[in-house]
């Protein structure tokens, strides 16, 4: 199996929930349950935080884990990402957005698994999302996918207009082809990503496929500081069902 490299994009700054990422889920930073989740997937050789923050950079020490500092001038978290993979040799890049706490290491692992294939330049995660309520949540990135499973649009807008039951929910993690993610970096921000604050749709406007993979684990990611109450819920509740 070709090897697999884990980044962790992780910046202090976020309009909507500003230092998120050092905010405590269950006593500990919102980073750190993203690392310790990332470590468990054995498909990632190495896993590495990718901030420009000290105070970060300072916290991912505390609690072991390899962190790098890039360039305060990046706009998205691909662009950080790609710094950090620039000079390491994997040939596979797996993408993880630093405030996804309860990303499982099956998903990780299915993106790994379906970029052995070598003409799939980029992959990431959707899930079924029955609860209609979150389809108009501007907070929640909606996808819409053709039928091979590529992704034909995101957006933080309801899509579809009607949906039949439930909705598909996209979860921030990506794979890419090194290749690939080293040609993307150059490429410049597109005005649909730009409109609707989405880094993915920069792809899907120069051209290329996403390939989308069923996830098919609980999860929620942390937008708002309301997310934090809900997202340590879910965590003890799946632990008591363990």
């Amino acid at each position: 199996m070709r090897k697999a490299l884990g980044i962790i994009p992780a910046r202090y700054g976020s309009q909507r929930f500003p230092g998120k990422t050092l905010a405590l889920i269950n006593g500990r930073p919102l980073i750190e349950h993203v690392y310790k989740r990332a470590r468990q997937a054995t498909c990632l050789s190495r896993v590495i935080i990718a901030t420009d923050d000290e105070r970060i950079h300072i916290k991912c020490r505390e609690f072991g884990a390899e962190v790098k500092m890039t360039s305060p001038s990046h706009k998205t978290g691909t662009d950080r990402a790609s710094e950090v993979a620039g000079d390491l040799d994997f040939p596979i890049i797996i993408s993880i957005q630093g405030d996804e706490p309860m990303v499982d290491p099956e998903m990780i692992e299915s993106l790994v698994k379906i970029l052995q294939k070598e003409t799939i330049l980029m992959a990431t995660l959707r899930q079924k999302n029955k609860d209609l309520e979150y389809h108009h949540d501007k907070n929640i990135v909606k996808m819409v996918i053709d039928r091979e499973e590529n992704a034909l649009y995101f957006s933080r807008s309801p899509i579809p207009f009607s949906p039949s039951g439930f909705f598909w929910h996209h979860i921030g993690v990506y794979g890419f082809q090194k290749k690939f993610l080293m040609a993307y970096k150059n490429m410049p921000a597109s005005s649909l990503e730009k409109s609707e604050g989405l880094e993915q749709l920069r792809a899907l406007e120069n051209g290329f496929k996403i390939k989308t993979v069923e996830a098919h684990h609980p999860t929620l990611s942390v937008n708002v500081p309301a997310d934090i109450t809900r997202v340590e819920s879910l965590l003890n509740k799946t632990k008591n069902n363990e």
